[in-house]
């Protein structure tokens, strides 16, 4: 894949803050078109000592349900672990892995957080904008906001609110297991995010493409 620059990478948490305040606006919600079919699964993990980062880019047809390529990166880290700042930390090394990728995706899952964010560009939003594609935040976790229970039963769901604005989507994606955090990445909107996920979430909580990222990940952490 090739792609534009955006920016620099700051070194230091003010000058990072001051940069997702400049990018939030660029953060676009509009429909997923209904025809995708290539769907690319993003997620990274660090060496036991922090100081190195590894990611993984799985690319999964959804029409045929199955694993067409992957590409893996690793690099060393340096930016600290700050909460909120997660993107200097993993996207430099995930976009090194897009880099390796010979077709281009049609929409992109990412474990962890899009608008569903302090300053409303989590690590899938930030995504988007450096790749120019369809993103969604798809994390195991809540970072942040308030939220009702969702119905036990797959598709069961319910807004993510943070200071009277919807963020998120709260989604059952198997019957009576735990919540996904559900978000909009960057040329996403909600309803195109649970839609995508719970097509990709076929025999697992975890949707095909993030969960087998995240086995990529640990295989290479395992190794290193």
């Amino acid at each position: 894949m090739k792609f534009a620059i955006l920016h620099r990478w700051p070194r230091d948490t003010d000058a990072a803050i001051t940069l997702q305040a400049r990018l939030a606006p660029r953060v676009r919600l509009q429909p997923i078109p209904p025809r995708v079919r290539l769907i690319a699964g993003a997620d990274a993990t660090f060496t036991p000592d922090g100081r190195s980062v590894m990611a993984a880019v799985v690319l999964w047809d959804l029409k045929a349900g199955e694993l067409v390529t992957s590409s893996t990166a690793a690099q060393s880290c340096n930016f600290p672990y700050v909460p909120g700042l997660l993107s200097f930390r993993e996207l430099p090394c995930i976009l090194a892995a897009f880099r390796k990728l010979r077709t281009q995706p049609d929409a992109v899952l990412y474990d962890g957080q899009g608008l569903a964010h302090p300053r409303r560009v989590g690590i899938a939003s930030h995504l988007g904008l450096w790749i120019g594609i369809p993103t969604i935040g798809c994390a195991k976790s809540r970072l942040l906001g308030s939220f009702d229970e969702p119905p036990r039963e797959r598709g069961g769901q319910s807004p993510l609110w943070h200071n009277g604005e919807q963020v998120g989507v709260v989604l059952r994606t198997r019957d009576g297991v735990k919540p996904m955090f559900v978000s909009p990445g960057h040329l996403c909107d909600h309803a195109s995010a649970v839609r995508l996920t719970l097509a990709t979430a076929t025999k697992y909580r975890l949707p095909e493409p993030t969960r087998l990222a995240h086995h990529l990940v640990s295989a290479l952490r395992t190794m290193w």
